[in-house]
């Protein structure tokens, strides 16, 4: 097989295994999407055949890492913060892994890219349901609460309603107007305990108001 036919099954390939993912992401509505993660994997692909090129005069490794490096930028940009949340952080893992399996595809190990791959979508496919698991019983949400009056033994009777239904709450801001006191709580807990608390708030004189 001659050098640039085998070039052009790397490329292929790195399409292929990029739209395998891509579709994931794409259907989960992620910033890094279909065409995104296909131009990342076969860009990697491509650096990583040019780096072997350039080696016949100079050290390959330093093209290598420059990827590492580039692709550093890449998921950072996919990264941000949503209120008290930190989003994007599988994105930018996805966007990590796919750069190093065309990396793998362009110095020709197949088989281990092919391997990574299945790891990737066992991940990202198979632990779903573990995750939602997992996040029913550490539902982290912010919680806007106005009370009428502005004593601290308001919001001792507020801190209790917390404990009583096992949630553990830390208040992050407040302040108060005329005759209202109003405080946001960073609350985590079972998701049912959630709603047993919100059900509370309905029917309990003590919060005027609520957001969560």
């Amino acid at each position: 097989m001659n050098t640039i036919t085998e070039d052009l099954i790397k490329l292929v390939l790195a399409l292929i295994f990029g739209a395998i993912i891509g579709t994931e992401r794409e259907y989960k509505t992620k910033a890094a999407g279909f065409r995104t993660v296909i131009l990342i994997m076969v860009g990697s692909t491509l650096f990583t055949i040019i780096s072997g090129i350039f080696g016949k005069n100079t050290d390959p490794t330093r093209i290598a890492s420059n990827i590492v490096t580039g692709i550093g930028f890449i998921g950072a940009g996919a990264i941000f913060k949503e209120g008290n949340f930190v989003k994007g952080l599988t994105t930018a893992a996805v966007i990590w892994i796919s750069a190093a399996i065309g990396m793998s595809i362009g110095i020709g190990q197949y088989e281990f890219a092919f391997l990574s791959l299945c790891i990737v979508m066992s991940v990202l496919l198979g632990f779903s349901w573990f995750q939602n698991i997992i996040d029913k019983t550490n539902v982290s949400k912010a919680y806007k609460i106005t009370l009428i009056g502005h004593t601290l033994e308001k919001q001792n009777e507020l801190d209790s309603l917390f404990s009583k239904y096992k949630l553990n709450a830390k208040c992050i801001n407040r302040g108060k107007r005329t005759s209202e006191m109003y405080l946001t709580y960073s609350v985590r807990g079972r998701e049912k305990h959630h709603d047993e608390l919100v059900q509370e708030f309905y029917s309990n004189g003590l919060v005027d108001s609520f957001e969560c």
